[in-house]
């Protein structure tokens, strides 16, 4: 299995790292030219949503990425990749918007909120890993064709 990277900013490496140690080769979208590479689903990772919502934009990613989920590529979206795939941001225009899920952006507060719980997704793994909540999204709301996978403190943290 080879998984297309979204490398614009933000924690594309780290994604990169977990899913070598885990057998899974890598490659990096950075540009247009870059989706004609062979990759069999996507990761969009943490960072900043609006500005990775500006250079889908910028550098012609926007509607071939669209246009990839909406065909059944499948897309895996972390923090501000979970915001991007939003079909509804709280108080914004909403950026590829391919799940039907209304997000709240740094719901949880401000960096210094930060934090981390070990938890249990059953349908990812039977053992505990960390969550990690740096300015983190939560999801108020999921459309009937989406799954809740994980609350945390009565929060939905996970969705497919």
């Amino acid at each position: 299995m080879v998984v297309g990277v979204l490398a614009l900013q933000g924690a594309f490496i780290e994604h990169e790292n977990v899913l070598n140690r885990l057998g899974v080769d890598c490659v990096e979208l950075r540009n247009a030219k870059d989706l004609e590479n062979n990759y069999d689903a996507l990761v969009l990772p943490g960072g900043e949503s609006t500005v990775i919502g500006k250079l889908l934009h910028k550098l012609d990613l926007y509607e071939p990425i669209k246009n990839m989920i909406e065909n059944g590529m499948p897309v895996f979206g972390t923090c501000a990749g979970l915001i991007v795939l939003a079909k509804n941001i709280e108080g914004e225009q909403a950026h590829i918007g391919t799940m039907d899920i209304t997000v709240r952006r740094n719901a949880y507060g401000k960096q210094i909120d930060s934090f981390s719980e070990e938890v249990v997704i059953p349908e990812v793994s039977d053992k505990p890993f960390p969550l990690v909540f740096i300015r983190a999204p939560w999801i108020d709301s999921v459309g009937d064709n989406v799954k809740i996978l994980c609350k945390l403190n009565g929060h939905i943290v996970a969705a497919r």
